[in-house]
Order: C-alpha cells, then structure tokens, then sequence
C-alpha cells in the first residue's frame, strides 16, 4: 500500500523521527530510546516512513541503519514553497498596513 508523504508527516513522533534522523543514520533501538514508546511502534512508524520514501535502510553488518532521503524533503519544500510566497507577500501587505497605521497615529 502506498501512504501519502503528508499523512506520514503529520504524526509528530514521525516528525521527531526525522529530526533524528536528518543528523545522522541511527538504529531502530537507537531511534526508540529517544521515545517513551514501545520498539513495535517505532518500527511501524519507520516501515511509514520507508513507504512514503522519506527514509531509507542501509545493512551494515547485523544492525540496519535508517537515514533521511533528503531528496523526498526536497520534494515537499517545493509544494511548501507556493503557499511560503504567499504567506510572504501578506506577511508584507500587513507591515505596511500597520506602519501607515502607526504614521497616521503619530501625525495626530
């Protein structure tokens, strides 16, 4: 079955994944001892992850080791990257606003 990369995200222990990950590959028991959850729930969450391709698995020896596909990231900081433009130009439009406001005030 093949999940959508933003219901993987908005869990907030995926999100903490993440995070974890992005610094560098770690274990499922080395992600888990970051959580108050039970090892079976991280590995869910990671087989999540792996599905939408946010995170990959690498064999090293015995231990598999997840890290950050920062291609997929990239991916959802350009659908992000429409709605940041716009939050920009109204962040803008509302600075001006309060600084006419503000001279209007002071000329009073």
């Amino acid at each position: 079955m093949r999940r959508d990369v933003f219901q993987a995200i908005a869990d907030p222990t995926r999100r903490a994944i993440i995070a974890l990950i992005a610094l560098q590959a770690m274990t499922p028991n080395a992600i888990a001892d970051n959580f108050q959850t039970t090892r079976q729930a991280i590995s869910k969450h990671l087989r999540i992850l792996t599905e939408c391709e946010l995170v990959k698995q690498d064999q090293q020896g015995r231990e598999i080791y997840y890290s950050l596909k920062v291609d997929k990231m990239k991916e959802i900081d350009q659908w992000l990257e429409q709605f940041r433009q716009i939050w920009e130009t109204k962040f803008n439009q509302l600075d001006n606003l309060l600084a006419t406001m503000k001279t209007k005030k002071n000329e009073q």
